[in-house]
């Protein structure tokens, strides 16, 4: 992190009249922390040289770093610099129960549909019975349905570029187990998909997260940090990109685009929620990443989001040859997915837009619910109203993410705090609250979150209980 950076991200970070500099510098570089703007491990720049930058002196940039090593937020060693941290906190173990209202699994309800194509592809999975029942590769019918699919989506797709598997995330894990190591970097936006860090970590993988800014992507410091840290790989999510809801246009996928093929990094982009284009047509939307970098780009979806979790089945589109490695890795994994659940998912493709028309009604009207909800109980949150995908990012007065986390339990409510989201911690300042439920079930968890929110307070947070809720 280079001083003139620093200074910009702090901003007034001195009260009018205050006398004490130091402490307001500590501040500022606190709230950075907690909101993952200056994730742990950032080095920060010499003491001498920030001084400068922000026309103060260099005793009041070392008693700020003294505040802040006392409080667990900096770290410094000799001939090594300092670098930002994550203050420990006791993480007691706490009962958990199922909650009633559940907002950490951003995940909706099947489609009625789903039913009814059990029903009509009986006969067919009767003729599959005579067989071994291993698709390693996936049922060639459903795998020549999404390639339709992709191809009516303005990526022309064949069969053999598809692989059937158990969810986006199974897919992730082959792609992290065919393509990276043991202490390989793997880039990633922050805040991003919680499960994805795990799966990163899982792999013995080190993630490297690149700060979000409020609005789009900073694709300069995407590139910055590509060739300073060299990623193996990288996992971004350019379609109703999850938790913040943003879409990345044309226009900054060919810039990324460009980035990835002149650095040769391969790049995972789950499109988990592409169908769930609540403003419009997802057919009409920027074309998908591997448009602009085929080479470079494995694409992963799933049907959990779009048609039903607990179908539990997802895909890669790739390169044959990186399908053929993937198929190659996933016997360490299983055998294949199961072969009704790819018959049924097969049969809602086989004309899928009206399905997921419905799907997207009923998504927008859910998104209308939470958003009037929340401007009724929780004024003071802020938020921008994405035009597609499942969730709110909201922006809280305090960072109080995981004391809210915490204390919903206690009403019956489920939900992830900002922390799940960085890939280091922080975000505290955030809470993610998924639009899936039904209305009446939306307002009644905001009203609730409402009073907890109002209990809550102070300018830290405790790990206790949160990291224990699953998040999806």
């Amino acid at each position: 992190m280079s001083a003139r950076r620093l200074v910009l991200l702090l901003g007034q970070w001195r009260a009018a009249g205050s006398r004490q500099g130091s402490t307001g510098l500590a501040a500022g570089i606190r709230r950075l922390v907690l909101e993952g703007e200056l994730p742990p491990g950032t080095t920060l720049p010499a003491e001498r040289e920030l001084a400068a930058a922000l026309g103060v002196s260099r005793t009041l940039v070392a008693a700020a770093w003294e505040q802040l090593r006392g409080d667990g937020f900096l770290r410094s060693r000799r001939g090594s610099g300092t670098w930002t941290a994550q203050p420990n906190t006791p993480a007691a173990p706490t009962a958990f129960t199922e909650q009633p209202l559940d907002l950490a699994r951003a995940a909706p309800a099947a489609l009625p549909e789903i039913l009814a194509a059990f029903d009509r592809v009986r006969d067919r999975f009767a003729v599959e019975l005579g067989g071994h029942g291993y698709h390693e590769v996936g049922h060639p019918l459903l795998r020549a349905r999404l390639a339709e699919r992709f191809t009516a989506r303005g990526l022309p797709t064949d069969p053999e570029q598809v692989l059937v598997t158990n969810g986006s995330h199974h897919a992730l894990a082959l792609a992290l187990r065919t393509l990276t190591g043991p202490g390989d970097r793997v880039l990633l936006e922050q805040p991003t998909y919680p499960n994805a860090i795990d799966a990163i970590r899982a792999a013995h993988a080190v993630p490297v997260p690149v700060p979000m800014p409020e609005a789009g992507w900073d694709l300069a410091g995407l590139a910055a940090t590509i060739r300073q840290a060299a990623p193996r790989l990288a996992y971004l999510v350019v379609d109703f990109h999850n938790p913040t809801g943003r879409r990345l246009d044309a226009p900054g996928r060919e810039r990324l685009a460009a980035v990835l093929r002149r650095t040769h990094t391969p790049t995972v982009v789950d499109e988990a929620l592409v169908e769930l284009d609540l403003d419009g047509d997802p057919a009409d939307g920027p074309p998908p990443m591997a448009v602009f970098a085929p080479n470079q780009v494995i694409t992963v979806g799933s049907a959990s989001k779009s048609h039903w979790g607990g179908l539990r089945l997802g895909w890669v589109r790739a390169p044959a040859e990186v399908v053929h490695r993937l198929v190659a890795a996933r016997y360490a994994f299983d055998l294949g997915s199961p072969v009704f659940e790819q018959l049924v998912l097969a049969e809602l493709y086989a004309d899928p837009e009206p399905l997921l028309a419905a799907r997207r009604a009923q998504i927008r009207t859910q998104r209308g619910a939470l958003v009037d909800a929340l401007r009724e109980h929780c004024p003071s949150w802020e938020f921008e109203v994405p035009a597609g995908g499942q969730s709110l990012w909201c922006a809280l007065p305090a960072p109080i993410s995981t004391r809210i986390a915490v204390g919903a339990q206690r009403v019956g409510v489920r939900v992830a705090p900002g922390s799940r989201f960085g890939a280091h911690g922080g975000l505290e300042r955030w809470l993610r609250l998924p639009y899936t439920l039904a209305p009446p079930a939306l307002v009644e968890a905001v009203r609730r979150l409402a009073v907890v929110a109002g209990e809550v307070g102070g300018e830290t947070a405790p790990g206790a209980g949160a990291g224990l809720i699953p998040v999806a």
